[in-house]
């Protein structure tokens, strides 16, 4: 499943092509793509179609375009989701397309973004707009301006921030941590604790620490949760650079290019080859229907 620098390439890669466009029609190819999509807003096609888009804003896995009428398309990609720009004389015929924006953009002129979904575990949806509890601005988007930026899609509010949000507390991190007694890879995956981070990116931070998965949050020291935090900070920004992790064609970003931060992994997915750190053959364990990956010299659990 795409993580937070997955997303928030798909994020960059559609701002400068949809803010400030105009959406002059859309298309449904597949309504189960508008699962999330609360019929009670309205008809998708009706609301979205004539709308300007302000931006593209994310929050951990989430990807929203605000229409500056206290509404917004809010997107998720799920396992395979893909959010393609496109020429408008670009060929109809993937079979995996199920959304259709036709934009017309005042600098970039006539373009057009495709939710290419296969597996259809992704979401398009126009949602309500609220204020965040917080009040600080909702989520990353690149330019904090606007009425939209301290309003978030209500479908989004109870997903807590992440790591590169500006925003984000360090002090409620660790509180959170604090009071939790189960492993510590599970309140990382949490994203009412902390959004963003996937099996992936966990299992490379836990080795940069040298964390056990189960060691349980609340034994962590202060200095351990801030090198955690650091940790998880340098492989997000990392992934970011390097475009993303393509273990598949799945995720790519809108131009349809693949990631390639899979070449830098530490942990995840080297089962059985040795730990870079102290050569020692790492271990792939289950986990909560998925695995963990580690090495068993570096990451003990202690007492």
């Amino acid at each position: 499943m795409p993580e937070l620098p997955e997303v928030e390439v798909v994020r960059a890669g559609l701002a400068p092509a949809v803010t400030g466009a105009l959406v002059s029609a859309v298309e449904v190819l597949d309504r189960r793509s508008l699962k999330r999509h609360d019929p009670v807003m309205g008809d998708f096609e009706r609301l979205v179609t004539g709308a300007r888009i302000d931006a593209a804003v994310r929050r951990g896995k989430f990807l929203w375009l605000p229409m500056g009428d206290a509404r917004a398309i809010v997107g998720h990609l799920g396992m395979s989701g893909q959010m393609l720009l496109r020429t408008p004389d670009h060929p109809g015929d993937d079979r995996h397309s199920r959304v259709r924006l036709h934009l017309d953009h005042p600098e970039h002129g006539e373009l057009r973004v495709d939710f290419v979904d296969q597996r259809i575990f992704g979401s398009l949806a126009v949602d309500r707009m609220q204020p965040t509890a917080d009040g600080e601005i909702a989520g990353y988007s690149g330019e904090a301006t606007g009425g939209w930026a301290r309003s978030i899609p209500s479908q989004v509010s109870h997903i807590a921030r992440d790591p590169l949000d500006p925003a984000f507390s360090d002090a409620a991190f660790a509180a959170q941590l604090g009071r939790r007694a189960m492993g510590i890879k599970r309140v990382l995956l949490d994203q009412g604790v902390v959004s963003g981070i996937g099996n992936i990116y966990a299992d490379e931070s836990l080795w940069a620490v040298r964390l056990h998965p189960e060691q349980p949050a609340s034994s962590l020291s202060s200095r351990r949760v801030r090198e955690l935090l650091g940790a998880v900070r340098d492989v997000l920004g990392r992934a970011l650079t390097e475009g993303g992790t393509s273990f598949d064609a799945q995720y790519v970003n809108v131009n349809g290019a693949s990631g390639y931060f899979e070449h830098s992994l530490n942990a995840y997915g080297r089962a059985g080859k040795p730990c870079p750190r102290c050569g020692t053959a790492m271990v792939r364990e289950p986990f909560m229907n998925r695995s963990s990956h580690r090495c068993p010299k570096c990451q003990r659990r202690r007492v």
